[in-house]
Order: C-alpha cells, then structure tokens, then sequence
C-alpha cells in the first residue's frame, strides 16, 4: 500500500481507527480521492492543478479587460493618426494660400514705377511733353529703360487714353514683309497685330 501511494501522489489515502466488539482495534476501510476537482491531466500524462471556479472566472475576465483596452488604444491611436493627418493638409492648405499670397505681393513690390510714371498691372508708363517725330520717339524711350507703348488688350487701351490724353506714338510700325510683298502693322516686340484698337500707329 506505501509503495503505491509513493507512485500515485495525487491520490489522497483515508485512514480511520475504531474498536470492535472484543475490544481490539482495526482498521476501518480505507478510502481514496482522487482530486477530480483540483487536478486536471495534460496530453503528457503530466497533471496540473486546477483553478478553482472563482478563479478561473475573475482570470477571464481580466483577459477580457485586457482586449478591450488594447481595442480602446488601437482605436485612440488610429483616431490620432486621422486627425494628425487632417491637420497636415489643413497647414498644407493655409501654406499653399500664404505663398500665393506673398508672390502676388513681392510681384506687386518689384513693380515700382519711377517718378511721374503711371502704373497699370505690371507696366509702367510715361508720356513726354516733348514734340518728336516715330523715332526719335522711340530712342528717347529706350534712353529711359523703355519702348513705345504696346498695347495687348481693351482695359489697357483704355487706361492709356485716360492718362495719356492728346496725341502720342504707340509701338506699331509698318515692315515689308518679302513673304507676301506688302508692308504689314507689327508691335516693336515683332509681334504681329492681330486687332485694331483705334491707336494712331506710326506714320499715320
């Protein structure tokens, strides 16, 4: 019997003592437990002691409390991530808009017209009080970092008989053109007129 329970050490051996009739002691029956409800066998034959139910209750739980904070992080981080990402672009926006701003302001700096000129858009301009023919027109402009006017739409046109007022020389010539074998109205730039704007070109 000692031998076995020294090989079996998860039983649990019961001896009790007691008195019969003649008086003489003897040895109740002996009971043995197996420890259903503390043990628990592995797929080695190894045993392992099992939690009680309480314990095992309060162990799910916390690994339920443990999921449902790792969720809540992930959540918070990925919610964080978002609105990092939205506030990029609304800066990229707010960048975007000032620098706009400031090369339309630096442009509009740079564009600073001498004395006695007049601005309009991104052009200077000048009229002489003096009476020249085209030419000599036309060098006394360049003396002054200049040309004759060249007018490209309506609104500048208009501009110009405002603050020009009285007869002035605009930068339109007539060339001969060997291609067609007549002369032709072209801007002192070489670019060609395209629309008559009621200007009194050269040698009108």
């Amino acid at each position: 019997m000692s031998s076995e329970l020294e090989t079996a050490p998860h039983f649990r051996v019961k001896y009790s003592s007691g008195a019969n009739e003649n008086g003489e002691k003897e040895k109740n029956e002996v009971k043995t437990q197996y420890q259903e409800a503390n043990l628990i066998e592995d797929g080695d034959g190894h045993t392992q002691k099992k939690l009680p139910a309480v314990k095992r209750s309060c162990f799910k739980a916390f690994k339920v409390s443990l999921g449902v904070l790792y969720l809540l992080i992930l959540a918070g981080i990925t919610t964080r991530y978002i609105s990092v990402t939205l506030e990029k672009e609304q800066l990229q926006n707010k960048y975007n808009k000032l620098s706009n701003n400031y090369s339309q302001l630096q442009t509009q700096l740079l564009v600073m017209c001498p004395i006695d000129w007049a601005k309009f858009g991104r052009s200077c301009y000048f009229k002489s009080t003096e009476r020249k023919i085209w030419s000599e027109s036309r060098t006394d402009c360049q003396s002054r970092g200049a040309d004759l006017v060249i007018i490209n739409n309506k609104e500048e046109q208009e501009f110009i008989e405002l603050n020009m007022r009285g007869d002035s020389w605009i930068g339109l010539t007539a060339s001969y053109k060997r291609e067609t074998g007549k002369h032709e109205w072209e801007w002192v730039d070489g670019s060609p007129l395209t629309e008559v704007l009621g200007a009194r070109p050269a040698g009108s």
